[in-house]
C-alpha cells in the first residue's frame, strides 16, 4: 500500500504581509504531478489545511480545486483538522464526499472508526484523529484522569481498540516530544502540549502534522512530513518535500521523500546599503527573485531603506540592522549626577548606552539645537 503524506498546507497564509496563495497554488500543482508519477493508493493530509479557522474564500477555493483533482484520480484521500483549522468546517459534507473517496475527519466525539483499504497483503486500517486537547477527550471519558495532551491522545487511541495483528495507519496533528521546531509554529509555553511518542506503539505508520520541518520521531514509523513551503525565515535551510510511504506485509515499511521546488525561495542577505544596491551585486543574481530578509551593516540608519531596497528586491519581507549598535547586549542604567549635568550630557550618555556608540557630529549638533529650542520654549 502506497501513500503520499502531506500536512500543514496553511492555505491562505500571509508571511510578513505577502500573500502565499499563488505560491501555494503552484506547489499543489507540483504535488499533483508527483502523485501522477508515483500512482499512490491514498493521500494522507495531516491537518492545518488552512491558516485560519475562518479561511478566506480564495483559500477554500484552492483546496476545493485540489480535492477535485485528487478525486479525478480515484484516490482515497484522508483529511484531518489541525490546530489552525475549524473541525466543523473541515468536517462539512463528509458523508457526501465519502462516496468520492474523500474522507474528512468528523468533529471528535469519543470514537474513531477505521477506514479499511485492501491490497495483496490484506487490510490496512486508516484512523483519522484530528487535533485534540485534553478537554476534547475529557468530556467523553469523564471517569478518566486526563490532564496532559499525552493522556488525551492515549485515551483516544485506546478507545479505537485497534487490532495490532493488522496493519494500522494513524493520521494525527500533535506536537510529539523532542520534535525540532521553528518560529512559524504555535507551541505552548513549557511544552504543555507535548505528546509522548510511546502512545503510537500500535501503529505501523503515524502520519503527523503540526511541525514544519520534515523529520522522524524516534523512527521512520512516526514522522512529520513538514510544510510544502517555507513560512518563516527559521525554515530557510529546510528542504521541503513530499513523503512517500509504502507498507508491505506486516512490519515492512519504506519511507522516502521527493524534493519540492517553490516558485520563489526564501533567503537572507547581509551587507551595506551601497553593496546591496550596486548593480554589479544584484544583476543576474538569483537572490533578487526570492523572499528576503536583509541585514544592513551600515552603522547609521539609511533613510527609507526598505522602500529603496524593494525597488531592486520586490519580495523583501523584512529589514534589520546588524551593526555595532544592534550586536551590543548592554543594559541601560540610570544616569548619575543628574543635578549637575546638562540635558545634552545626560542624553549623550543614554544614547551611548543604548546604541553602543557615541553620536555622530551631525546627530550631536541636531540634539544640541533641539534641546536649546525646548529649553527656550520652557523658559
Amino acid at each position: 500500500m502506497k501513500y503520499i503524506h502531506l500536512s500543514d498546507l496553511h492555505l491562505g497564509k500571509r508571511v510578513n504581509e505577502f500573500s502565499m496563495l499563488e505560491e501555494q497554488d503552484a506547489i499543489l500543482r507540483q504535488i499533483l504531478g508527483m502523485i501522477d508519477a508515483e500512482n499512490p493508493d491514498g493521500v494522507l493530509l495531516a491537518g492545518d489545511i488552512y491558516d485560519k479557522s475562518v479561511p478566506s474564500a480564495e483559500a477554500v477555493q484552492l483546496f476545493d480545486d485540489f480535492l477535485v483533482e485528487l478525486a479525478k484520480r480515484r484516490l482515497q484521500v484522508f483529511v484531518i483538522s489541525g490546530n489552525h483549522d475549524s473541525p466543523e468546517r473541515i468536517a462539512f459534507g463528509a458523508r457526501i464526499m465519502n462516496a468520492a473517496g474523500i474522507h474528512l475527519s468528523p468533529v471528535y466525539n469519543g470514537h474513531v472508526a477505521p477506514i479499511p483499504m485492501e491490497d495483496g497483503h490484506g487490510t490496512v486500517n486508516v484512523y483519522m484523529l484530528p487535533f485534540l486537547k485534553p478537554s476534547h477527550v475529557r468530556r467523553f471519558c469523564e471517569d478518566e484522569d486526563i490532564v496532559t495532551y499525552t493522556d488525551a491522545v492515549r485515551v483516544a487511541i485506546r478507545e479505537m481498540q485497534i487490532d495490532t495483528s493488522a496493519r494500522n495507519v494513524l493520521i494525527t496533528h500533535q506536537f510529539v516530544t523532542g520534535a525540532r521546531t521553528c518560529e512559524s509554529e504555535e507551541i505552548s509555553v513549557g511544552g504543555t502540549d507535548n505528546v509522548d511518542a510511546g502512545v503510537f506503539d500500535g501503529f505501523d505508520y503515524v502520519a503527523l502534522g503540526h511541525i514544519h520541518g520534515a523529520q522522524n520521531c524516534g523512527s521512520e514509523r512516526v514522522r512529520y512530513c513538514g510544510t510544502p513551503l517555507k513560512y518563516s525565515f527559521s525554515e530557510i535551510k529546510h528542504q521541503k518535500s513530499v513523503t512517500v510511504v509504502e507498507l508491505g506485509e506486516k512490519g515492512a515499511l519504506t519511507v522516502r521523500t521527493l524534493p519540492l521546488t517553490p516558485m520563489h525561495d526564501m533567503d537572507e542577505i547581509k551587507g551595506t546599503f551601497a553593496k546591496l544596491t550596486d548593480v554589479g551585486f544584484y544583476m543576474n543574481n538569483p537572490i533578487i527573485d526570492r523572499y528576503l530578509r536583509i541585514f544592513l551593516t551600515d552603522e547609521e540608519d539609511v533613510p527609507d531603506a526598505i522602500g529603496r531596497l524593494r525597488m531592486i528586491y520586490p519580495r523583501l519581507m523584512h529589514l534589520d540592522y546588524d551593526n555595532t549598535r544592534t550586536r551590543a547586549n548592554r543594559t541601560v542604567t540610570g544616569a548619575t549626577d543628574t543635578e549637575t549635568r546638562s540635558a545634552y550630557e545626560l542624553f549623550a550618555e543614554f544614547f551611548e548606552q543604548q546604541n553602543n556608540t557615541v553620536m555622530s557630529d551631525e546627530q550631536s549638533a541636531y540634539m544640541k539645537e533641539l534641546i536649546e529650542k525646548i529649553e527656550e520654549e520652557m523658559a
